[in-house]
């Protein structure tokens, strides 16, 4: 797509922006539906990146494939889940994510 270059840039930091927020969504949220709708806004923003680099045909078979069959059958395997299986206290952090955290925080600035 030929755009002028702060339209560009302006789209390329939202959507990874985007990615940013729906990833940490899928990881944070212990509902699984908010999940697997956070997954949903990562494969579409993945797939926007694809369309600002000129790929529509990329764009559109991850949208097909990904957004439109793996994500829908995401939620529909969810939906069986009995909701007592799963923890529904909502503990932000835990002490293996913050361990985690230490990690991957010195191995990025160290």
């Amino acid at each position: 797509m030929d755009l002028p270059g702060p339209i560009h840039d302006f789209l390329l930091v939202f959507l990874g922006s985007g990615l940013i927020l729906g990833g940490l969504g899928v990881i944070l949220f212990t509902n699984p539906i908010f999940s697997a709708f956070s997954l949903g806004l990562v494969l579409v923003c993945i797939s926007l990146f694809y369309i600002l680099a000129n790929s529509q045909f990329v764009a559109s078979a991850q949208l097909l494939i990904y957004v439109g069959a793996i994500n829908v059958l995401i939620i529909f395997a969810v939906m069986f889940i009995n909701e007592l299986e799963y923890d529904t206290n909502f503990r932000l952090w835990t002490l293996g994510d913050g361990i985690t955290l230490l990690v991957c925080t010195s191995i990025f600035f160290f």
